[in-house]
């Protein structure tokens, strides 16, 4: 039953879950989720990132547009995992009081730690704080919604 406490994730078990694939997949592994509460994982950084070559080139760091998609990534999995919901794609509808306090850079590991505030109606609300070496380098708000991908639909039969 998906409605349990899971442990942890690795990168083939996150793709049963989540909907997002590389490139545009922006953590690596979960550490702990609790469905309809919490979720926290990591993403390894690396110099072949896709977005490092170009942001900014000599002194290369992550963008922070793409840190608050980390955390709201890992904050749909608070849902993802619940019962039924399983391989939906989420949908950012708003991103909140992003802070950004400091580069990510290649080699950095971005630990991801967020909690779902609210989840009604189909609209869930959660937070995130990236941390990289123990310091804050980003936190923010967000509000996201799942949905069917077109593909899935597709696929599922007619009742």
């Amino acid at each position: 039953m998906e409605d349990v406490e899971i442990k942890s994730l690795n990168y083939n078990q996150i793709l049963e879950y989540q909907a997002d694939r590389y490139p545009y997949l922006f953590f690596d592994r979960i550490d702990e989720v609790i469905p309809g509460q919490r979720c926290k994982g990591y993403k390894n950084l690396t110099h072949n990132e896709w977005f490092f070559p170009i942001h900014f080139p000599g002194d290369p760091c992550m963008p922070g547009f793409l840190q608050a998609e980390a955390l709201t990534q890992v904050c749909a999995l608070c849902i993802l995992t619940l019962e039924g919901n399983k391989g939906k794609q989420v949908l950012l509808l708003s991103c909140d009081k992003l802070r950004l306090f400091q580069k990510v850079r290649p080699g950095d590991k971005m630990v991801l730690d967020t909690e779902l505030l609210s989840y009604r109606h189909g609209i869930a609300k959660g937070k995130g704080r990236a941390m990289v070496d123990g310091k804050l380098v980003c936190s923010c708000e967000m509000t996201f919604t799942l949905s069917e991908s077109e593909e899935r639909k597709a696929l599922t039969p007619k009742k």
